[in-house]
């Protein structure tokens, strides 16, 4: 059984919805006093209700550096500090390569990653005043491990993320902040939705486990990261994917019986 984190202060971003309300949410459940993260102040108003009187929305785009900064200040001012950031803001729009715009690119880019940078910088004094801190970051298998048609760049950022996370795990290890990442394999989630039932049966069939995954399935690692028992474990990342990137063909799958 995991240690209480009650009264610990979490900030996570791109909460609104998916994964990320999923993690809030969970948090909420633990005890933690948890910063609600959107760009839209209604739909993060709307997460920190259902989280109640622990939780509270705030808007900011992570994606720059004003946004990130501000969102620590409100952490700061409401809970007095912050001791754990999930890096979970992130979008997927599809566009295959010969279609894909510089514009697309960037957007990405600076949405997934370059947030990651921002959000980690952000709450460096207050973790290094504090003497200690955990950052967790949703990656993806989508890039560092798979590939899909039209997610060249969402792909690239989400590998990029783990190689910025390799390194800051040895740069934040003095300070006593540590650092990891979950990997969702494909989670039920309002995007995935969106792609429709075509496609969420043969991402299902995709999956030893024969089932999408679901925000409580990430949120519950990230749990993890975040409490006294991984305190000695940084610079690592986990896969929660159901089994998806083992199979080593469509043929293992039908041998499964």
């Amino acid at each position: 059984m995991l240690k209480s984190l009650q009264g610990k202060t979490v900030i996570v971003t791109g909460a609104s919805r998916g994964i990320g309300k999923g993690i809030a949410l969970r948090f909420g459940e633990a005890g933690l006093n948890v910063l609600v993260v959107s760009r839209s102040q209604v739909d993060a108003d709307r997460v920190a209700s259902e989280i109640g009187a622990n939780g509270s929305g705030f808007a900011a785009d992570v994606s720059a550096e004003e946004g990130c900064r501000a969102m620590v200040d409100a952490a700061i001012t409401r809970y007095g500090g912050v001791a754990i950031l999930c890096a979970n803001a992130g979008i997927f729009p599809a566009a295959k390569l010969g279609e894909m715009t510089a514009a697309d690119f960037d957007q990405v880019i600076s949405t997934n990653l370059k947030s990651t940078f921002l959000s980690v910088s952000a709450v460096l004094p207050a973790m290094t005043k504090a003497g200690s801190g955990r950052i967790i970051i949703t990656s993806s298998i989508t890039g560092p491990i798979t590939g899909y048609p039209g997610w060249s760049h969402y792909g690239a950022s989400k590998a990029g993320q783990l190689g910025f996370m390799r390194t800051a795990a040895i740069e934040l290890a003095p300070k006593n902040i540590t650092i990891n990442a979950v990997m969702p394999g494909n989670i039920m989630t309002e995007g995935l939705e969106d792609n429709g039932p075509d496609y969420i049966a043969a991402m299902a069939a995709s999956v030893p486990l024969r089932r999408l995954g679901a925000p409580a399935d990430i949120a519950n690692a990230a749990l993890f990261f975040a409490s006294e028992e991984a305190a000695y474990i940084t610079g690592q990342s986990i896969v929660v994917d159901g089994g998806q990137t083992l199979p080593e063909s469509l043929g293992a799958l039908d041998a499964m019986g």
